[in-house]
């Protein structure tokens, strides 16, 4: 099951159930103990081993039928592990209406667990908005900072000084610079899961992260085939323009080779 996830869960978002102040602590070996179902019901303890068996196997119809005969009667366990199906979709599809049931029905008997997981739904509704922007409205936007906006240089047809050649060559190599920061600052930030902050993965469920993943992969992808399309646009245009220059100083040096004489009146 997941017990270990939502520990973790409640570890490290910093919740902590410390007695009150003057509180007596329970006797030793009760808060170890978890509300199971009537201890003369050796059939409920067998038929929870098997529903955890079945589990076990992912037979998640038959496991959730028998774990929720067992909570219906007032087992503790599978009161909480029907929480956790629920959370995880493995009950068919994720309901977080009724795994907040369960989770209650199991912390109302001390369930460690259901009590880790109820404070894990209340952060997940605190940072749903940050939960909705990493799964579905990130765009990439954040990681063209001005160090890495690389306006297009725009060339024309060719350039027959060279004053204007050396400025437009130099336009090219600044663009360049800037294209190939760029493109390093992009292949260091993918693939773009890596963004995501620790906090905001630890509330996902299975089913967000999926999303989160194909869609931070569709941004990326996206990302690199504009960053291509717009490097191979701007080397076209210079080298046309560098086409069309070379063109013409060859032209007018030729002509300034087979140029006649200058007359000079003598």
């Amino acid at each position: 099951m997941k017990t270990a996830l939502f520990c973790a869960a409640l570890l490290c978002g910093g919740v902590a159930f410390a007695a009150e102040p003057g509180a007596k602590s329970p006797a030793k070996g009760a808060a170890a103990k978890p509300a199971a179902a009537a201890p003369s019901s050796a059939n409920a303890a067998a038929e929870q081993a098997e529903a955890d068996a079945l589990f076990a196997k992912k037979s998640y119809p038959e496991a959730l039928a028998k774990y929720t005969k067992l909570a219906n009667a007032g087992n503790v366990m599978a009161q909480q592990h029907l929480g956790e199906m629920y959370f995880y979709g493995e009950a068919g599809s994720v309901d977080m209406d009724k795994a907040a049931q369960w989770f209650q029905k199991a912390a109302a008997k001390g369930n460690a667990v259901a009590i880790a997981s109820l404070e894990l739904m209340k952060q997940r509704e605190a940072r749903r908005a940050d939960l909705d922007y990493w799964i579905a409205k990130y765009d990439g936007s954040d990681l063209r900072t001005n160090d890495y906006r690389c306006p297009a240089p725009r060339f024309p047809a060719m350039s027959k000084v060279n004053e204007e050649i050396d400025y437009y060559s130099g336009k090219m190599k600044d663009w360049e610079a800037c294209h190939n920061r760029w493109v390093k600052q992009l292949n260091a930030s993918l693939p773009l899961t890596k963004r995501i902050p620790e906090d905001i993965t630890k509330l996902m469920t299975k089913d967000e992260t999926e999303k989160a993943n194909a869609h931070l992969k569709e941004v990326g992808d996206r990302l690199a085939e504009d960053t291509k399309v717009a490097g191979r646009l701007v080397i076209a245009d210079f080298d046309a323009w560098r086409a069309g220059t070379e063109a013409y100083v060859k032209e007018h040096n030729e002509m300034v080779k087979n140029a006649p004489p200058r007359d000079d009146g003598k």
